[in-house]
């Protein structure tokens, strides 16, 4: 007698259900726990988070938290903005100027440039900061042999 595939399927579907239910039984069950009231004269310590600040004599991973949150404001308050407020708003948070480099707000014809970037040298690492017209972004680059960030013409910071 040869028996098909689909009934042989179906015998063991059953036999495997039937085994189910039968061990199902066998779990014990653990009492879920019951919360008793104790009293705490000290409160919970709260998690404290420390707010992105400028880290002299460390390197760009250090910084980049709070150059990203000076250049996030920035962008939020000003759109893509012009390179010397840019620049000026650094200065103002504390980064050197004369580790900065940026690019030029127009292009060679004159109109305005499709980004702006700016950049700060920090222990051999580079900082970049990109305005865009419709969002920042930033990454650490290695520094170019040159000793500069940026390739390219870029605008003197000269005010």
């Amino acid at each position: 007698m040869r028996v098909r595939p689909t009934r042989r399927l179906g015998a063991v579907l059953a036999l495997t259900l039937a085994a189910a239910v039968a061990l199902s039984g066998c779990v014990a069950e653990t009492p879920e726990p019951t919360a008793t009231p104790t009293a705490s004269t000290t409160p919970a310590p709260e998690a404290s988070e420390t707010a992105p600040m400028l880290r002299p004599g460390e390197n760009a991973v250090a910084n980049r938290q709070f150059f990203d949150q000076i250049n996030t404001e920035y962008f939020e308050a000003n759109g893509r903005g012009d390179g010397r407020t840019i620049v000026d708003n650094l200065i103002d948070n504390g980064f050197e100027k004369q580790d900065m480099e940026i690019t030029a707000d127009t292009t060679a014809i004159g109109l305005a440039a499709d980004s702006i970037v700016v950049s700060v040298r920090i222990k051999g690492e580079c900082l970049l900061g990109q305005f865009a017209p419709d969002n920042y972004a930033s990454s650490i680059e290695p520094l170019l042999g040159t000793g500069g960030c940026l390739v390219g013409k870029t605008r003197a910071i000269d005010w």
